[in-house]
């Protein structure tokens, strides 16, 4: 294997498949970027055996062939090198080490059998459907914040995508919730999705995903089974083994009878909650709405620092009430909220409220309260 590549290219695709390399590996494969020269073409491939991503690059190739090498330092070398430079890849005729060439500078790297490397299996991938890069965005952006990290729930590790309607109309529907707050986004039903399995997307591999589709052209190619997904796009395809488990029954968590409506500018709220949980106890961060017609007043005390109030104007027909939330769960719904309203709907100081955004309704977030 021998070819040249500009730095910048090089650099921006290892940047997009090296971050799937685990830095604590008890197999050595596993810590390594999986080098293919073709006509004209580098492929660069990794994986943790559960996620994989492969993203091919324009080279001059001289030689074709194939090697792994250790992708974190070869992502280092490549960023130190200097800006414009073009790089030049070898590998020796052993077999066992390839030169990283630029300039006066020169390294040596070990080199591990590319019949080692790790492949995930693609199985029959029988549904497939594509979207508009913007809504997957947006998907991911509404939902991603509210996914668990215990790892006893494992299947609420992850953002459940499912076929769906909202009012007689087939949406795609994404949930993500950990218990303390739920997340659901639905964008219209792609073609081809309707007979797709309710799946659950793990974390790490949305993380990826979103990273990755910050620079995707206008249009993702998805394709799925009950047991992995792919995305395709420009020059790049992410594969993910998907999380075996049962999503619950989210229904069962939306209130349907809350009555109380509050309407309040959600960029006055965010502010004034940023501000009062500056207080808040760092354990429970709670903070205390308390509604008196047309004003909420927001609070937090601590036994240590002290105690701070706000008031803010609403719109509001609902009785005075005082409720209770996690100020961060509360302020990370709030700040996706793009539009001039934000409708709170509540039932009592017990029960789950409901947060909208009133110009866009394709996102629902429930909050659980807290005692203060």
């Amino acid at each position: 294997m021998k070819l040249s590549i500009d730095k910048a290219a090089l650099l921006r695709s290892l940047s997009h498949v090296y971050s799937v390399v685990e830095r604590r590996n008890t197999i050595p494969i596993l810590a390594n970027v999986l080098l293919r020269a073709e006509d004209g073409v580098l492929n660069l491939n990794t994986t943790d055996m559960d996620l994989e991503i492969t993203e091919s690059v324009a080279a001059e190739v001289e030689t074709q062939g194939a090697t792994t090498a250790p992708a974190q330092t070869l992502h280092d070398i490549v960023r130190k090198l200097p800006d414009g430079s073009k790089v030049k890849l070898e590998l020796d005729g052993s077999g066992n080490f390839m030169t990283v060439e630029a300039g006066r500078s020169k390294f040596r790297l070990s080199c591990l059998p590319v019949e080692d490397f790790p492949q995930i299996g693609v199985d029959d991938l029988e549904t497939s459907f594509a979207i508009p890069a913007a809504d997957l965005r947006a998907l991911i952006d509404r939902t991603k914040f509210a996914m668990s990290t215990e790892e006893t729930r494992y299947y609420l590790n992850g953002i459940y995508l499912h076929a769906s309607e909202n009012d007689s109309v087939s949406v795609l529907r994404a949930v993500a919730t950990d218990g303390h707050r739920l997340a659901r986004f639905d964008m219209p039903l792609p073609d081809g999705a309707s007979g797709m399995p309710g799946i659950i997307v793990p974390r790490k591999a949305v993380g990826e995903l979103r990273k990755l589709i910050d620079e995707a052209g206008d249009t993702i190619n998805i394709s799925l089974s009950e047991n992995k997904i792919r995305f395709a796009f420009d020059h790049v395809v992410m594969t993910s083994k998907l999380i075996d488990g049962t999503f619950p029954d989210y229904q069962r968590v939306i209130p349907a009878n809350n009555d109380k409506i509050v309407d309040v500018d959600p960029k006055t709220l965010s502010r004034a909650i940023d501000r009062v949980s500056t207080i808040s106890d760092g354990k429970s961060r709670a903070i205390k709405i308390s509604l008196k017609g047309k004003t909420v007043t927001l609070s937090a005390n601590s036994p240590e620092a002290g105690s701070a109030t706000e008031d803010i104007e609403v719109k509001s027909e609902a009785p005075d009430m005082e409720i209770g939330f996690n100020a961060k769960y509360l302020l990370d719904i709030t700040s996706l909220i793009d539009g001039d309203g934000c409708r709170i709907t509540l039932a009592d100081s017990a029960s789950p409220t409901i947060i909208q955004d009133t110009s866009d309704t394709s996102a629902l977030f429930v909050l659980m309260p807290l005692r203060v």
